[in-house]
């Protein structure tokens, strides 16, 4: 039994680690005998370390060449395309029983294609598409995605009823990070492994898990951090380390803005679960610190360029950029994109957050309701079932 699992960045990478234990898990509770089960799953992919740690044997690092953006994508075309010369060498010589793709688009859509051409009786799952679906964008990518796709497995409701509604044959399993929480440290327990103050006011920054955000939100997140930390003096800043390359990077920057600050490496958990407050760019860290409770503030920038293409050429609009607004399409947390994004913005909204007993409440009730929207634990082995399922006998 050989899977093909296809992402890429940070997040797509632990996504596809969570899906690689469920479907280990499903495997071993199936009815064949362990004799038989030892050779039979066999986890071919494009991703990174937390996949290979889960057992995925890695045909490329998908992780460290991830963009987003028309500009910022330039550099990585040329890896991106080595990379995907070699996957789909790969695919051909060795046919898989399935093919995953998750999120990742454009790289996704072209393994996607190349299947229906040269491979058209594996069938291709799609697990977690791309966000497009809530902009106001030509729906021929929706075409594209359920052409290339014999199921699609949606993780917000809202993706669910747009491809329906496309036609495609869907099934909404819920969010993987319902399952992933289990695994975090209680407030104290991780304040305690941290070595915490808890007379602090403890502030995680978490800037990037792209190089291009280590250039556009870095300066912003650490300018307004400074604003902070000269109104608060009992403050004291975490960075968990999203990948090691860009360790060095936000070194330099502590010192330039002379920030109360340690870096942590592999126990993002833990940081995560201690936070008073986050400054952090948008992405699925925003669904873990909803359902933390944490309080956060999301500042996103991109390319100037590129955000002109997108707003005035291609007139792209989103009803929101973070996962939390997403899922229940009204502003729970606050969203500082392009123009909005800077340092006072910032620290007015964390100051309102840190002070304000009333919208510290009003926060936690926004959160059950998005909480509420992500389904019920069992997220990755349905998932995994689903896929499973799609093998032909």
């Amino acid at each position: 039994m050989r899977i093909f699992i296809s992402t890429g960045e940070v997040s797509g990478d632990l996504q596809g680690s969570l899906l690689i234990e469920a479907l280990k898990r499903c495997v071993k509770s199936s009815n064949l005998s362990s004799s038989e089960l030892r050779p039979d799953l066999e986890i071919i992919a494009l991703g990174g370390e937390k996949m290979a740690a889960a057992g995925a044997r890695l045909l490329g690092d998908t992780v460290s060449i991830g963009s987003f953006g028309f500009v910022e994508s330039l550099s990585f075309v040329l890896p991106t395309l080595k990379i995907q010369r070699q996957a789909k060498r790969y695919l051909k010589e060795n046919p898989p029983d399935v093919v995953v793709l998750i999120d990742y688009m454009g790289p996704n859509l072209a393994i996607g294609d190349f299947m229906r051409r040269h491979l058209p009786n594996v069938p291709v799952v799609y697990y977690i598409a791309p966000q497009f679906w809530v902009a106001s964008m030509n729906s021929g990518y929706a075409k594209r995605i359920i052409n290339v796709s014999d199921r699609l497995l949606a993780i917000f409701p809202g993706e669910a009823d747009y491809f329906r509604g496309k036609g495609a044959n869907v099934s909404f399993v819920g969010h993987p990070l319902v399952d992933r929480m289990k695994g975090f440290p209680s407030r104290e327990e991780a304040r305690g492994k941290l070595g915490m103050n808890n007379d602090n006011i403890n502030i995680g920054l978490l800037p990037a898990s792209r190089k291009q955000e280590i250039k556009h939100l870095l300066p912003i997140i650490f300018q307004a951090a400074q604003e902070l930390q000269n109104k608060l003096p009992q403050v004291k800043f975490w960075i968990p380390l999203s990948l090691e390359i860009y360790r060095q990077d936000i070194e330099k920057a502590i010192q330039k803005y002379g920030l109360q600050a340690t870096i942590v490496s592999g126990q993002k958990e833990e940081v995560l679960s201690a936070l008073d407050l986050a400054i952090t760019k948008c992405g699925t860290v925003n669904l873990e610190l909803g359902l933390l409770n944490i309080p956060q503030i999301v500042v996103y920038r991109l390319n100037s360029l590129t955000y002109w293409i997108g707003t005035k050429i291609l007139k792209i609009k989103y009803p929101f950029a973070s996962p939390v607004n997403l899922l229940v399409m009204h502003e729970i947390i606050p969203e500082l994109i392009q123009e909005k994004a800077t340092s006072e913005n910032i620290t007015q909204a964390a100051m309102e957050f840190l002070f304000n007993p009333e919208r510290q409440q009003q926060l936690k009730t926004d959160y059950l309701s998005m909480q509420q929207k992500m389904g019920q634990k069992g997220v990755c082995d349905r998932a995994a079932k689903e896929i499973l399922q799609m093998i032909p006998n």
